[in-house]
């Protein structure tokens, strides 16, 4: 099974890739949700079997990964239980 995890965050997602299991795994940083869905995109098309996703994209942005994978693969995305919500908030810096 060929498996993609992708991180959204200040990465380039040209050059911060790694890869494991003789390349079936790889995780990927992402920009933001363009560079994602070009991301998707091309794993899609070379044969990727599920990718899943880090919390950064919430639901909308799972939705936009699924949409431009057409519905083929599966795609997850990472959340968290209510009781982390203030934690989180806090690593993330969510309060700007």
């Amino acid at each position: 099974m060929k498996f993609a995890f992708l991180i959204m965050g200040d990465f380039n997602s040209t050059t911060d890739r790694a890869f494991i299991h003789n390349g079936q795994a790889q995780i990927i940083g992402v920009s933001n949700i363009q560079d994602a869905t070009a991301v998707a995109k091309e794993l899609y098309k070379d044969g990727i079997h599920c990718i899943e996703l880090c919390g950064a994209f919430g639901e909308a942005g799972a939705k936009k990964i699924i949409d431009v994978t057409e519905n083929k693969i599966p795609i997850g995305y990472i959340t968290h239980l209510p009781e982390q919500y203030e934690v989180y908030k806090k690593f993330f810096n969510l309060n700007k």
